[in-house]
């Protein structure tokens, strides 16, 4: 019974995070960090890590769709994508030398700031 109830919640996680990535175009990889620390027990530097392993294939799945529909902007895509590998890149390299407890207060000001964004 435990297994099926541990299996659930990797499911719910999974279908949870596709519905909120594809809807939003982000936010999935925050409710995968919060759902594998608090409800998998999983490890926060491992939880980051996953959580991008899982964000390309939902990411490309809405991507292929948006294109589909045109409402993709490619000239800003590319540049901030040139960006974003440079410093997908360094974040890489950064994450497994800050400490847990430090990782998690930078991700829940992260957090803050990007809520207070979002409302006002």
């Amino acid at each position: 019974m435990k297994k099926k109830i541990f299996t659930f919640k990797f499911i719910l996680l999974g279908i949870t995070t596709g519905l909120v990535n594809g809807l939003f175009g982000s936010g999935g990889g925050t409710i995968l960090i919060l759902g594998m620390f608090f409800l998998l027990d999983i490890d926060e530097h491992k939880a980051h890590a996953t959580a991008i392993s899982i964000i390309l294939p939902l990411a490309l799945v809405s991507t292929f769709i948006y294109m589909k529909h045109g409402i993709i902007v490619w000239p800003v895509t590319l540049k901030i994508m040139t960006g974003g590998i440079l410093g997908g890149y360094i974040g890489a390299k950064l994450l497994s030398k800050i400490p847990e407890y430090l990782l998690r207060k930078i991700f829940a000001v992260f957090m803050i700031i990007a809520a207070i964004r979002m409302v006002f």
